[in-house]
């Protein structure tokens, strides 16, 4: 399944659950993010998911081979921010989730 299609769906999953914003709601920076409370736990961008997690987590997945910090071409990578690679076996539901629960403090 091509990447877009798999953010889809994880779109699709998470669009109606309560507090959630789906893409497109806003303008701007983020507007095809997955937002909750009005912040941003999850987005799609260059082709890749890109998730908002934790630094420890986002440091343990890096060193796992599973992605980089993402640099939103500000030439710093953020340390709370995963760009997770395309050949990553993680599922994307389930780091979505945690993105969440992160962000929105479930």
């Amino acid at each position: 399944m091509a990447p877009e299609e798999k953010y889809e769906d994880l779109v699709d999953e998470f669009t109606g659950q309560p507090g959630i914003t789906p893409p497109g709601a806003t303008g701007g920076f983020g507007r095809g993010a997955l937002r909750v409370g009005g912040r941003i736990f999850v987005m799609f961008v260059r082709g890749q998911l890109v998730l908002k997690l934790p630094a420890a987590r986002v440091d343990e997945l890096v060193d796992g081979g599973h992605g980089v910090r993402f640099d939103a071409n500000k030439g710093t990578p953020m340390k709370e921010w995963l760009a997770l690679a395309a050949d990553s076996p993680q599922p994307w539901p389930a780091l979505a989730k945690e993105a969440l629960e992160f962000v929105g403090g479930k």
